[in-house]
């Protein structure tokens, strides 16, 4: 769901803009940071970049398929109207 190389990044840059004097407690920030920020985006409402490029793929399929259906109907009217 969340790509968890992505929190890594974000907590990284986090760590990497703490002044060198306190870099002694940075990994203690740094696993914070990330518990904090995996709970947080798990509480969102948000699909990974698979999900969301498998569903682009199905809607695109599903509007050739309605593109066809309609152009099937429109025939069967024209025929409908010709024979009555």
């Amino acid at each position: 769901m969340i790509n968890a190389k992505k929190i890594e990044d974000i907590a990284k840059q986090v760590t990497d803009a703490i002044p060198p004097g306190l870099k002694n407690i940075a990994a203690d920030f740094e696993d914070k940071t990330k518990t904090v920020l995996q709970r947080k985006l798990s509480q969102l409402d948000v699909v990974s970049r698979e999900e969301f490029d498998v569903q682009t793929q199905v809607l695109l399929k599903t509007r050739e398929k309605i593109a066809q259906l309609e152009t099937k109907i429109a025939e069967l009217e024209a025929k409908f109207s010709a024979e009555n």
